[in-house]
């Protein structure tokens, strides 16, 4: 789907709308600016294989990992427990963020799972995954 902000924020349109693009997105939805609501996350297996990543619809990403996308990364490590997530309302906050956690030591990033999950619980049990889930969860100030 394609966001396009009602303001004067260029710069996040424009990301947000190259990030929309990568994702495949078809249809065209009008939302202010503030209604933006972005997730960065980690996925584990049970041998505690990581994998991070950023959305803008949690949910629905979820569910097309857990779907096993042949020759995907979670497919492959049977990837498919949320253990850890950030919610953001703009796509440059959510994407530094990603790229700044991808960067850190494996030891980094599991005393961060630890610190808000230490038993590795699956984040998403009880969220229904489905289709009926389409529309953003609004999003408060990343400024919190």
């Amino acid at each position: 789907m394609f966001v396009i902000p009602v303001g004067n924020l260029l710069l996040h349109w424009l990301l947000l709308l190259f990030f929309l693009q990568q994702v495949g997105a078809a249809s065209l939805l009008l939302m202010k600016a503030d209604d933006y609501c972005f997730w960065v996350y980690i996925l584990a297996s049970r041998s505690r294989s990581l994998y991070i990543g950023m959305t803008n619809n949690l949910r629905k990403r979820l569910a097309t990992h857990r779907s096993g996308v042949p020759g995907s990364h979670t497919a492959k490590y049977n990837i498919h427990r949320l253990v850890y997530f950030e919610q953001f309302q703009y796509v440059t906050n959510a994407i530094a963020r990603e790229k700044e956690l991808k960067k850190w030591t494996r030891s980094q990033k599991i005393a961060l799972i630890e610190k808000k999950n230490p038993t590795w619980e699956d984040l998403a049990e009880g969220i229904p995954l489905g289709p009926a889930y389409e529309k953003q969860i609004p999003c408060g100030n990343d400024n919190k």
